[in-house]
């Protein structure tokens, strides 16, 4: 990963993820705070899942045009297009233009992500990818460290606004970075799909977003009808396209990269789907201030790292299955224990214990997932199938913080406290973890067993 052919790509995407940690990990300690200026706390999972959702265009899109030209070109489209959506976000009055806001960020967010798992596939060789995945996870860490209680900081004193603002040139110099070392990757040079067929992705990945977002403005009406008519309709676009999208059998757990595919997306929508809401215990329950409410997600950053070493060291000596498995109990266990903290008796330093166990379960799931996913992915098409475990990942997390936001708005409504709303979508997210725990017997063991059912198609 050092060495003179690869030091300036490690480099470049490690400053890449870095600042897209930064973001991620900033907005989610502001956001309860902006909703208290501005309102819109029915809208609150919407600023998570409008993110979300448009970034299953970008990454679809990003995937394309990376094995087609290269993946230079959509870096630097997707991190423009993310610089303009974090300005709009400051400058957002009112919590449906900021919603807004953040649909434009996810679309330049796909494209970055789905690139940056193509340069790990085609720019380092097997052996070395799963420190490379270690590492891109090990990004998070100095961003965990400061950026939850510099943002909190920031919202306290010069106000959330600036917490956008403020992200902008720092992922301008991420991208002046990255760039030069993304020129160095060539297209791919195997055989294509034809023009039409990438259409037909990019035609696909439209009607997915529209069918998801219908499906969680359904869940969110108060009258049977429509949440039938939207929820419907939303299914009924949504999983025709998630079936041309996604790898053969993902939706039926298939044995190979289907079942891999699906479990990172469920590794998405239970983890971030309770995430999504640690802040908002802390700071909309205990009415903790947005410095504190923060802490949590920091911790949670190590430990996510710590786990993603563990993948490393632990690849080639033990079956990968295992490896899922034990990450998907830590993320149940640790989901749960955490709810505990909108109870005024429990210690506000317990959300970092568990909140950090739930995260070490994460950092050994999501880069075990990650790495088989790779390994499945046949030779040329590294960008389709990182594309793949983005879209996945991408989509099943918009779904697991749409229908918190929708559990938590749906409680407040009928006059229940928003503790109990937490709980439920706590309930939720660790039922999804056992789910989890279930289809990761259909993952290949080893590289080597990966490798076999590529060969055999069933890949």
């Amino acid at each position: 990963m050092w060495d003179r052919e690869h030091r300036r790509l490690t480099i470049g995407l490690l400053a890449t993820i870095a600042f897209t940690a930064f973001e991620a990990l900033a907005v989610a300690t502001a956001l309860p705070t902006t909703v208290k200026e501005i309102g819109g706390l029915q809208l609150y999972g919407w600023a998570f899942s409008a993110f979300m959702l448009s970034s299953l265009i970008g990454i679809t899109v990003g995937g394309i045009v990376a094995d087609d030209r290269g993946p230079a070109l959509p870096f630097v489209v997707g991190a423009s297009v993310f610089i303009v959506g974090l300005l709009a976000g400051g400058a957002s009055p009112t919590m449906p233009i900021l919603v807004a806001a953040r649909f434009v960020q996810g679309l330049g967010s796909g494209a970055i992500g789905s690139v940056a798992y193509v340069a790990v596939g085609r720019g380092y060789s097997p052996e070395a990818r799963p420190r490379m995945i270690a590492l891109l996870s090990s990004a998070w860490v100095v961003p965990g460290l400061v950026g939850p209680a510099l943002a909190g900081l920031v919202t306290d004193t010069i106000g959330w606004r600036w917490v956008f603002y403020g992200l902008a040139p720092a992922t301008a110099v991420g991208a002046a970075i990255a760039t030069p070392a993304m020129r160095r990757l060539a297209p791919s040079e195997e055989e294509r799909p034809t023009p039409s067929a990438d259409g037909h992705r990019i035609r696909d990945a439209l009607v997915l977003t529209a069918g998801a977002a219908l499906l969680m403005a359904g869940i969110e009406q108060t009258d049977e009808v429509s949440i039938a008519a939207l929820s419907l309709a939303g299914l009924l676009l949504g999983i025709p396209a998630a079936r041309r999208l996604l790898p053969a059998g993902t939706l039926t757990f298939r044995r190979g990269l289907g079942a891999a595919v699906a479990l990172i997306g469920i590794t998405g929508f239970a983890f971030f789907g309770a995430e999504a809401f640690v802040p908002l215990a802390i700071s909309g329950v205990r009415n903790e201030p947005a410095t504190l409410a923060g802490l949590p997600l920091s911790v949670g950053t190590l430990t996510w790292a710590t786990g993603a070493w563990i993948q490393a060291r632990e690849a080639d000596r033990r079956s990968r299955r295992i490896l899922v498995v034990v990450g998907f109990v830590l993320i149940g266990v640790g989901v749960l224990a955490t709810g505990a903290i909108v109870y005024p008796s429990v210690p506000l330093w317990t959300a970092g214990v568990t909140w950090g166990l739930t995260s070490l379960g994460m950092g050994i799931t999501y880069s075990t997932l990650a790495l088989v996913i790779l390994e499945c992915a046949a030779e040329g098409e590294e960008g389709r199938a990182s594309a793949a475990l983005q879209l996945s990942y991408t989509l099943c997390i918009a779904l697991g913080t749409g229908l918190g936001g929708a559990i938590v708005a749906l409680a407040t409504r009928v006059g229940l406290e928003l503790s109990s709303g937490i709980h439920v979508v706590n309930a939720v997210m660790v039922a999804t973890a056992v789910l989890g725990i279930a289809v990761a017997t259909r993952i290949p063991r080893t590289r080597g067993e990966a490798s076999v059912l590529r060969g055999a198609g069933r890949g």
